[in-house]
C-alpha cells in the first residue's frame, strides 16, 4: 500500500487544529472545575453539621441536594473533557471532538435547565447571605415586631452606658461587635452591626445592659411569667392521649414503646383507679410536660434504632414507656419528641446555632430528657438554658454523684468525666434503680405475659418447668462463661435468646437451645415457664432480672470479687459514679436476696452446684417490690411532681423525718443508713450542716472549717476537725474517705418503696 503524504500546508492546518482543540478542552475543563467548586462550596450536607439547625426547613435541604446533584454532573462532564485533553495533541481527531459535541448535545437541554434553575437559587442564597438579616426570608420566620424596630434607626448615635448594676455591658457590646455574624440568631433579633442594634439586643433580650428610657420591658420576653394554671390533674382511665403523641411511628424504638404501653394499659388504668379510690391522694395542678429522649434523635438516634431489633439495650426504652404511661394516667399533658428540629420548634428556639435565648417563656413545666437531650437543649437555648435548667429531669440509668456534677470541683479533684459537670441539683438525675439517694429513683414497671398465658396456669400458678433461661442477648456476653453454663446444663435444660443475623447461627455450645431474639411478649412467656434465670455477669443492672423474679424465676448471678468499678471495669469507666459493684445486679442482691436471688462465685463448681440443688428443692413464689408495680410508680411520680421544685427553695421532707447517724471511718452515708434499714436523705443535709449537729452527737470540735468538699459535713478524729459544707450542690450521700466519719441524715421508707418516707402516704 502506498504511503499517504502530507504537504506543508496540510501539516500546518493539522498542528493548528490540534493546538486549538487542546486549548479549548483546557478552557472548558477549567471553567467546569471552577463552577463545580463554587457549587460544592455552597452545598454542606446536613449530616455533617451534627444537628438540625433551628429554622431550617425541608425545602432548603432539597435545594442543597439539587446543588449537590448539579455539582456531581459537572464533575462527570469535566472528567470526560480532561480525558480527551490528556490523550495528547496528536491523538485528538475530528471524530473525538464530534463525539464530545454529541455528548454535550445529548445532555444539553436537561443540564442547561438544571444549571439555570440552580444558579437562580444560588444567586438567591448569596443575596440572602449578604443581607443584614440572612435568615428572615430563608426560614419564613419573621422576628418579633419589637426587634424589627432596630433597623429603622441606623443613623442613631448610641453610647455604651456605664452602670455598676450592669458591669458586663461594655464587654458584651465588644463581643457582639466582633461576633454578631457568627450566628444568624443575632440578626434574627435585630442586630445589624451597629452599636445601637447591639445595645437594643442586650437590653431587651439578654439583660446585660440597662434599659432604655423609652423601653417598657422590665424583663426579657423569655423570662416573663405566663398566667398561672389552675386546672387540677385528674386520674385518667385511658391512655389515648399518650397514643396520640406517640403516633404510628415506623421506627423500632417508638414501636417498642407503644407496644409496651398497649400491652400494659389494663394494669396502668387499674392502678390509677385504685390510687384515686385511696383516701391519701392529693390533687395537684395539671402540668405541661415534654418527654425528649435525646438518644433517639440525630445520628446517635439512628445508631440506637439500628440496635433495637438486634439485641441492643432496651432498658432506656422501658423507662420512657413507663414514664409516659405514668404521667398520662396521673392526668398531666404529655408531649413526646424524638427530633431536634421538632424540639427547637417546641421550645421556641431562635433560628441559628443556639447562641441566643429562646423567643418566649418556656411553656413546659418539666422537660424529661437524657444526657444527649441536655446537650441538644443547651445548644438551642443560649442564655435561657441556665434560667430554665431547674425544670429539667435527666433519665440517667447509672446515676450521677454530686462530686461529678459540679464542673469546677470535678475538674479540680479528679472527678471530671464525659458525663456530669452540668451543675444541676443532683436530685434532677433520675435513675433506673436506687443506686444512690443523691439522685431521684425513677424506676420502671415489671412486665407480665398476656392474660391468656396466665389463665393457662391458673390451676397451678407456681408450676415451673425444669429449665433455665440465660440472661445475655449477644454472644460476646457468653465469653469465658462456657464452663459455668455447662454446670447449669447438667441440672436444667438450658435456653438462650441470643440474637443471630440472617444465615448465621450464634456461637453457643451445642447443648444450648437458642430461640433467637424474642419479642417482649414471647420472652415473658419463656420466663413464665423457667425455674432459673441465669446471669452471666453482663449486662449490668438491667430490668430483666426484676421481671424474671416477678414471674417466679430464681435469679442466679455472679459475685464480683473484687468489686467492679470505674477503676477496673471498662463498662463503668467514665461514668459519673464511684460505686463498687459487688454483683451483676446489686439491687436484687441488697433489696431482694434469697430465696429469689442467689449470688455465687461462678468459677467455683461446688458453690454453683450447691446453689442449684437448693433452688430446685424449694418453691419460690413470684415477687415484685412495690416500687416496681404500676401503683408504686404512680405513687413515686406523684410525689416527685408534688414536692420536687428545683426552681425555688423547698424544705422537703420535713426535719421531723430525719434520723441522724454518725458513720464509721471510710463509709458513705448510703452504707451507714442501709445498715440501720434506713435511707440517706440528701434533702435533710442543710439541717445538720451546723456546729449544733456535732454537739448533738457528742463530738467536741477543736476547730471547725467551712469548705467546698463533697465529704462534708464530717468529723475527722485526727485533730478533732469538724467540717461543714460550703457548696449545697455537693451535699452527698455517696462520698466516703478513710479519714472522715460522715454525718448522715437518714430516714425511714415505705416497705418496698425506698423513694418515699413512711409518713408521706
Amino acid at each position: 500500500m502506498a504511503a499517504i503524504k502530507f504537504g506543508p500546508k496540510e501539516v500546518r492546518k493539522s498542528i493548528r487544529f490540534t493546538l486549538l482543540s487542546r486549548s479549548g478542552c483546557l478552557l472548558i475543563c477549567l471553567g467546569l472545575s471552577m463552577l463545580t467548586l463554587v457549587l460544592q462550596s455552597l452545598w454542606v450536607p446536613l449530616e455533617d453539621t451534627g444537628v438540625d439547625p433551628a429554622g431550617r426547613y425541608p425545602e432548603v435541604r432539597g435545594q442543597d441536594n439539587a446543588v449537590q446533584r448539579l455539582a456531581l454532573s459537572l464533575q462527570v462532564l469535566r472528567s470526560q473533557v480532561q480525558k480527551l485533553s490528556r490523550d495528547g495533541g496528536t491523538k485528538m481527531t475530528r471524530d473525538d471532538l464530534s463525539l464530545l459535541l454529541q455528548s454535550f448535545k445529548r445532555d444539553h437541554q436537561g443540564l442547561a435547565h438544571m444549571m439555570e434553575r440552580e444558579l437562580k437559587r444560588v444567586s438567591l442564597k448569596l443575596d440572602l447571605l449578604s443581607r443584614k438579616n440572612p435568615l428572615q426570608d430563608w426560614t419564613h420566620t419573621p422576628p418579633p415586631l419589637q426587634y424589627q424596630q432596630t433597623r429603622s434607626e441606623p443613623t442613631e448615635k448610641c453610647n455604651v452606658p456605664r452602670d455598676p448594676a450592669y458591669p458586663l455591658c461594655a464587654e458584651k457590646v465588644k463581643f457582639l461587635q466582633a461576633r454578631w455574624q457568627s450566628d444568624p440568631c443575632y440578626a434574627f433579633y435585630g442586630i445589624n452591626g451597629t452599636t445601637c442594634s447591639i445595645l437594643s439586643y442586650l437590653r431587651q433580650i439578654e439583660d446585660f445592659c440597662p434599659p432604655h428610657t423609652r423601653q417598657n420591658l422590665s424583663v426579657p420576653p423569655w423570662q416573663q411569667t405566663p398566667p398561672p394554671v389552675t386546672k387540677k390533674a385528674e386520674i385518667r382511665t385511658s391512655l389515648k392521649p399518650l397514643y396520640d403523641v406517640i403516633g404510628n411511628n415506623s421506627g423500632p424504638a417508638l414501636r417498642f414503646i407503644r407496644r409496651r404501653v398497649e400491652r400494659m394499659s389494663g394494669r396502668w388504668i387499674a392502678a390509677g383507679l385504685d390510687s384515686r379510690r385511696s383516701g391519701n391522694w392529693t390533687a395537684v395542678t395539671q402540668m405541661k410536660l415534654l418527654l425528649y429522649p435525646g438518644a433517639l434523635a440525630g445520628a446517635v438516634g439512628r445508631q440506637f434504632e439500628s440496635m433495637v431489633e438486634r439485641g441492643g439495650p432496651l432498658g432506656e426504652l422501658v423507662q420512657w414507656a413507663d414514664l409516659g404511661a405514668s404521667l398520662t394516667i396521673l392526668g398531666h399533658n404529655v408531649t413526646l419528641s424524638t427530633s431536634q428540629q421538632h424540639l427547637h420548634s417546641l421550645i421556641g428556639a431562635a433560628p441559628g446555632h443556639g447562641s441566643c435565648p429562646i423567643q418566649a417563656p418556656l411553656t413546659f413545666d418539666i422537660v424529661y430528657t437524657d444526657y444527649h437531650g441536655l446537650t441538644h437543649l443547651q445548644g438551642a437555648m443560649g442564655l435561657s438554658f441556665q434560667h430554665y435548667k431547674c425544670r429539667f429531669r435527666i433519665l440517667d440509668s447509672f446515676g450521677t454523684e454530686p462530686a461529678f456534677n459540679l464542673e469546677s470541683y470535678a475538674h479540680k479533684h479528679g472527678y471530671k468525666t464525659l458525663w456530669g459537670s452540668w451543675g444541676l441539683q443532683p436530685l434532677q438525675y433520675m435513675t433506673m434503680f436506687p443506686h444512690t439517694p443523691d439522685n431521684s429513683f425513677l424506676g420502671f414497671v415489671t412486665g407480665e405475659p398476656e392474660s391468656s398465658e396466665a389463665r393457662e396456669r391458673e390451676l397451678d400458678p407456681y408450676r415451673k418447668d425444669k429449665i433455665a433461661v440465660v440472661y445475655g442477648k449477644r454472644d460476646y456476653m457468653w465469653k469465658g462463661k462456657t464452663e459455668y453454663v455447662s454446670w447449669i446444663s447438667e441440672e436444667l435444660e438450658t435456653h438462650a435468646t441470643v440474637y443471630q443475623s440472617a444465615g448465621r447461627a450464634a456461637a453457643l455450645p451445642g447443648h444450648i437451645r437458642n430461640h433467637g431474639l424474642l419479642t417482649q411478649e414471647d420472652f415473658l412467656r419463656l420466663l413464665r415457664r423457667a425455674k432459673v434465670f441465669v446471669g452471666l455477669g453482663f449486662p449490668f443492672e438491667g430490668p430483666a432480672p426484676i421481671e424474671a423474679i416477678a414471674l417466679g424465676c430464681v435469679f442466679l448471678q455472679p459475685r464480683m470479687d473484687p468489686p467492679e468499678s470505674s477503676e477496673n471495669n471498662h463498662f463503668y469507666k467514665g461514668k459519673p459514679t464511684t460505686r463498687q459493684i459487688s454483683s451483676q445486679h446489686p439491687y436484687t442482691e441488697i433489696f431482694i436476696g434469697k430465696p429469689h436471688v442467689w449470688t455465687v462465685d461462678v468459677n467455683n463448681r461446688t458453690e454453683v452446684q450447691h446453689a442449684l440443688k437448693a433452688i430446685l428443692e424449694i418453691e419460690v413464689k413470684p415477687f415484685t417490690p412495690r416500687e416496681f408495680t404500676c401503683k408504686g410508680m404512680l405513687e413515686r411520680l406523684h410525689y416527685y411532681i408534688s414536692h420536687q421544685n428545683f426552681c425555688s427553695k423547698s424544705a422537703w421532707p420535713p426535719e421531723t423525718a430525719m434520723r441522724l447517724h454518725l458513720g464509721p471511718l471510710g463509709q458513705s452515708c448510703v452504707s451507714v443508713c442501709q445498715h440501720s434499714s434506713l435511707v440517706c436523705e440528701p434533702g435533710l443535709f442543710p439541717h445538720i450542716n451546723s456546729p449544733a449537729a456535732f454537739t448533738r452527737l457528742g463530738l467536741g470540735c477543736s476547730s471547725t472549717v467551712l469548705e467546698v468538699k463533697h465529704l462534708f459535713p464530717s468529723y475527722s478524729p485526727w485533730g478533732r476537725l469538724c467540717g461543714l459544707q460550703k457548696e449545697p450542690l455537693l451535699f452527698s450521700c455517696a462520698g466516703s474517705d478513710p479519714s472522715h466519719r460522715r454525718l448522715c441524715p437518714c430516714r425511714t421508707h415505705l416497705p418496698g418503696q425506698v423513694a418515699l418516707w413512711s409518713d408521706h402516704l
